[in-house]
């Protein structure tokens, strides 16, 4: 009989009508398929059982996360090879993969599909693993799941969100003046953070409400560095206690105030800007026009928004828009992409003048490579602070992010907007581009 990893290689490449194109080693110990890269290790056929019983990405992470599926090699190029697999299968393929789920017609794969169930073992599928998002209570993006949603993702300890972020504790795309070896994480963030300071124009006395404030890093140096008074929302407790500690050891209780607070409960504006630095993600599709018109709302005659977010491609239909089941169930519960046009008309929309977009795609790519090395560096501690399976998570999610990013699968871009006076002078300036000097 052939050893494991040869015949899961060629129920595989019958099943997908193609080459594998990563090598295999099962958890007999034998290997098949190409040589010279990394390989993807089934180190138990309770992952097989998993992938059986939820084809496609989700069976896939949880036999990643349970430690059934391991890479050896170079994490990036392995996720590299399959993205054909995993993201770019035409819709024939996903039609095939679907009916080899439910009942195969055509007897060839049939018998595929059938000797692959043998191989897996007892049929029943394994319990998900226990970092799995479970119990979401009401509606999509209301208060309460809102709130769990962001406490699933957030509220796992800051001290390992420190050995993940470094020092800035910013958790969104840096911005690198370069990528050289000498360039550092730090200095990106800081670099960010000053880019959106100037382009909200801030000034001393001003008055900034930040979105989504998480461990107060823009709240700090918006007030720091400019003298702007700062308040800071967030849904996560960790993350508010961690800021105000941080606000305090700085000596600026007097120009910054963090809220636990839903964006929806905000009402003592007007606000001179708004900064939303990777929190629209969490809005959600059917919460996003009423998002812009609360922030429109917030924002004095002539102030400005700077919204920060992740886009994706533009489906050829809309409709058959679907969350990435991974992302969905492990890292960001209820979390959604817009492509970048469907943004700006929704900002358009709402009332605002929209005066410039940048998109910084590559540079998120930079920013996720770094945080995977932090992680990897510290592993055993990132272990420690939390869960084998929920390091496991981090790594792939953001390695697999970076490569999507490489691949112009996901983008993400700064939105400047205006709400523009009844006199329509916006008082932003002629040449919007011009960031390299602060107000």
């Amino acid at each position: 009989m052939a050893d494991a990893a040869s015949r899961l290689t060629s129920l595989a490449e019958e099943l997908l009508g193609g080459p594998l194109p990563v090598r295999l080693r099962a958890w007999d110990g034998s290997e098949a398929g190409p040589v010279g890269g990394p390989v993807l290790i089934v180190r138990d056929r309770r992952a097989l059982r998993r992938m059986i019983w939820k084809p496609g990405e989700l069976g896939m992470a949880r036999a990643w996360v349970a430690g059934e599926l391991d890479v050896e090699g170079d994490l990036y190029e392995l996720l590299d090879g399959l993205s054909g697999l995993l993201w770019e299968r035409t819709a024939d393929t996903r039609g095939r993969l679907a009916t080899v789920r439910d009942s195969v017609r055509d007897p060839r794969l049939r018998a595929a599909a059938g000797a692959l169930l043998r191989l897996a073992g007892p049929p029943l599928p394994p319990q998900p693993p226990a970092e799995e998002m479970r119990g979401r209570s009401g509606g999509r993006h209301t208060r309460r799941r809102d709130k769990q949603a962001i406490s699933h993702h957030y509220d796992v300890g800051n001290d390992f969100y420190e050995l993940v972020l470094g020092p800035s504790m910013v958790y969104s795309c840096a911005y690198w003046a370069s990528d050289g070896p000498d360039a550092t994480l730090e200095d990106a963030q800081r670099d960010k953070l000053d880019l959106i300071a100037r382009k909200l124009n801030l000034k001393a006395g001003d008055r900034l409400l930040d979105v989504g404030c998480g461990w107060g890093s823009m709240a700090l140096h918006a007030a720091r560095e400019y003298g702007a008074g700062v308040v800071g929302i967030t849904l996560s407790r960790e993350q508010a206690a961690y800021a105000r500690k941080r606000i305090a050891d700085e000596g600026l209780t007097d120009l910054i105030e963090i809220r636990v607070q839903d964006y929806r409960d905000v009402t003592d504006g007007p606000y001179d800007a708004i900064s939303s630095i990777g929190m629209a993600e969490h809005v959600g599709a059917v919460r996003y026009r009423e998002y812009a018109d609360i922030l429109y709302g917030l924002l004095k005659p002539g102030g400005r928004l700077l919204n920060h977010q992740i886009s994706r491609r533009p489906e050829p239909d809309e409709e058959a828009y679907e969350v990435d089941p991974f992302i969905d169930a492990y890292v960001f519960p209820d979390g959604e992409l817009a492509p970048m046009g469907r943004t700006l008309s929704t900002l358009e929309d709402a009332g605002f003048e929209v005066r410039d977009v940048e998109a910084i795609r590559e540079h998120y790519a930079l920013t996720l490579r770094r945080w995977v090395a932090n992680l990897e560096r510290e592993w055993e501690r990132a272990v420690r602070l939390t869960s084998p399976g929920r390091a496991r998570i981090w790594r792939l999610y953001m390695a697999a992010s970076a490569v999507s990013f490489e691949r112009n699968r996901i983008g993400v871009n700064q939105f400047l907007a205006v709400r523009t006076p009844v006199s329509g002078k916006s008082g932003t300036a002629l040449r919007p581009r011009v960031w390299n000097e602060k107000a």
